[in-house]
């Protein structure tokens, strides 16, 4: 991919200079040049291009994400007792009244006395 951008480069920067030297040629008429025949063409070909690259790093890095998550929890989990733990990993089953808001932004919900 990096050879075609090369050599592409080089095309368009030769014609840029043909354009600068000619003698109906103008300097801003080579930068025209070279920039719309050479660097937005190869900057959306590289874009296109390194998208499949971009989506692989990007799944690479969820999943050392997701295996460090995964590793904190296993962890966490075996460094407390066997009762806690299993006290701590089911949900409330309706016998104890909620401890409190969480994060205080939640109101807890009571009967009326």
């Amino acid at each position: 991919m990096y050879l075609i951008v090369i050599a592409w480069t080089y095309v368009t920067l030769m014609m840029a200079v043909a354009e600068a030297t000619s003698s109906t040629g103008t300097l801003l008429g080579a930068v025209i040049t070279f920039v719309l025949y050479g660097v937005l063409p190869m900057g959306i070909l590289v874009y296109i291009l390194g998208t499949p690259s971009r989506k692989r790093s990007i799944k690479a890095r969820e999943a050392a994400e997701q295996a460090a998550y995964d590793a904190e929890q296993a962890a966490a989990n075996a460094g407390a007792t066997n009762a806690t733990a299993a006290e701590s990993a089911t949900p409330d089953a309706g016998s104890k009244p909620a401890a409190g808001a969480e994060h205080g932004s939640v109101a807890a919900v009571r009967k009326e006395p």
